[in-house]
């Protein structure tokens, strides 16, 4: 059994989801981001886990459900931020963000049997995912985020410390117009697609 980490940002308007702006508006922008992270909470809360922990910057809302702790985020970048959230962590955990709502209860009901580590690259370059059976903050200290090499980089430094890596699927991040569309589409029931169509109309970028 596992820990499962979100790291997300309180979608509040002009915080979140700045990309999607235009076309969407600011308002419009953090509603979609609310969706994300509710469709991402919910699968997390439907996958066997030991602990659930939203590591959060910002406070919580009513869109988070039961049984998650939550933790503040640190100061510093994204890589001592993700590296502070591990440090939580006593045994194997895993870590998303708020950006892959279609994901399933499926995809994060992972096992490190045979590994050390799971890593999800993400199809801009980064990852949507990483676990690590053993959590040291030190795997994440000073890897570049946000760039097209992330997720390169982040799985060598995996491998450079010896560790077995399995690869999860690659995902599609929400940070564009086109990727809303196209994640909706993949996942059509959500919340996060239905809240795509109450802001129609909509002209991609």
């Amino acid at each position: 059994m596992t820990t499962l980490l979100v790291i997300a940002k309180e979608p509040l308007p002009g915080r979140v989801k700045t990309r999607l702006s235009p076309p969407f508006t600011p308002q419009q922008a953090a509603r979609l981001a609310q969706a994300a992270l509710t469709d991402t909470l919910h699968a997390v809360a439907a996958a066997p886990a030991t602990r659930r922990v939203l590591v959060l910057d910002g406070a919580p809302g009513d869109w988070l459900p039961t049984g998650f702790e939550v933790l503040p985020q640190c100061a510093g970048g994204l890589d001592e931020r993700l590296a502070d959230a591990f440090a939580h962590c006593s045994g194997p955990a895993l870590l998303i963000g708020m950006d892959t709502p279609q994901v399933t209860p499926e995809l994060l009901t992972v096992d490190f049997s045979g590994c050390d580590a799971c890593f999800g690259p993400a199809e801009d370059g980064g990852f949507w995912a990483l676990g690590l059976a053993e959590p040291d903050p030190a795997l994440l200290r000073g890897v570049p985020m946000s760039t097209p090499e992330t997720g390169a980089v982040q799985r060598e430094r995996l491998l450079a410390a010896g560790l077995r890596v399995r690869d999860l699927p690659r995902l599609r991040d929400v940070d564009t117009a086109a990727d809303a569309h196209a994640v909706a589409a993949l996942a059509p029931r959500g919340r996060f697609a239905a809240q795509l169509a109450r802001c129609s109309p909509v002209i991609p970028r």
